[in-house]
């Protein structure tokens, strides 16, 4: 057992476009007291493919600590210009060797140290190197530091989801965060003295396809013919986070709740 002292650990799921970069801002505003350590998915934060330096400034401002990614992480072209200096971004860390930027950080709030890694899944996914190997290593490197690691896991399957989340449990990880389908799930447990959840959801505009123009996506469908998507344009934005509180010198987590909240827009911050 420890010795009761933990830390409150807040995660965004997938932040896309201008309504999910406000609807976070806005959530903590109201709720940052609450938490200890904020991380947030970036990754569609700027209109909904890869994130600008500017938008990785503002996030930062709104008290975001640590911004994870995944496989839209090079959409935008100025990524390249500012991720090696980005203390608080990371990319996934099975991209390959000399890829820019780092896939995992100890951070240190308050005295306290906790480990991030960025993953991305391989089943139909961009072909990447295999993670299980090379989170396992990160992980047991990481706890020689501090016994509290935290993973998002980007990936598309959900039984690759539920087994790699279980396999770093076994490996001694505090909580796992699944991403990138974007509809939250209700499947919060601890396993292995590790918060699980198979995906946190995300945060935009609420009244289109997973943070979408409903119509491009129609179409898409329809169609079979390639669309620009575009992000969706709504009165409504959501929230969906997922909150884990961890003992801070065992790494266990202790408690986990979903978090699922709506807010009205004003008119000029709709769009992207």
């Amino acid at each position: 057992m420890g010795d009761g002292k933990t830390i409150k650990i807040l995660f965004f799921g997938d932040m896309v476009g201008k309504a999910g970069r406000f609807a976070v801002r806005d959530y903590l505003a109201e709720n940052i007291s609450r938490c200890d350590f904020v991380i947030a998915n970036v990754e569609n934060a700027s209109h909904g493919f890869g994130l600008t330096e500017k938008n990785y400034n503002d996030i930062s401002g709104y008290g975001v600590d640590c911004m994870t990614s995944g496989n839209h992480i090079w959409d935008k072209r100025d990524i390249f210009n500012y991720i090696d200096s980005a203390e608080k971004l990371l990319r996934p860390i099975n991209y390959p060797k000399g890829s820019h930027g780092t896939g995992s950080r100890i951070f240190e709030k308050d005295g306290i140290k906790i480990g991030v890694i960025s993953v991305l899944g391989r089943v139909f996914m961009n072909l990447v190197d295999s993670q299980w190997e090379i989170v396992k290593d990160e992980i047991l490197k990481i706890k020689k530091e501090t016994p509290i690691v935290v993973i998002d896991f980007h990936a598309e399957a959900t039984a690759e989801k539920i087994c790699f989340g279980r396999y770093c449990s076994e490996l001694g990880a505090s909580a796992f965060f699944g991403t990138h389908t974007h509809v939250q799930t209700a499947d919060e447990s601890i396993i292995n003295n590790m918060g699980y959840i198979t995906d946190a959801g995300f945060c935009g505009a609420s009244e289109g396809v997973i943070g979408m123009d409903y119509q491009t996506s129609l179409n898409r469908f329809l169609t079979s013919i390639p669309e620009r998507y575009d992000v969706a344009d709504s009165n409504i934005s959501q929230i969906n986070a997922v909150e884990v509180e961890i003992e801070t010198d065992t790494g266990y987590a202790v408690a986990i709740k979903r978090i699922f909240c709506s807010r009205n827009n004003k008119e000029e911050e709709t769009s992207q």
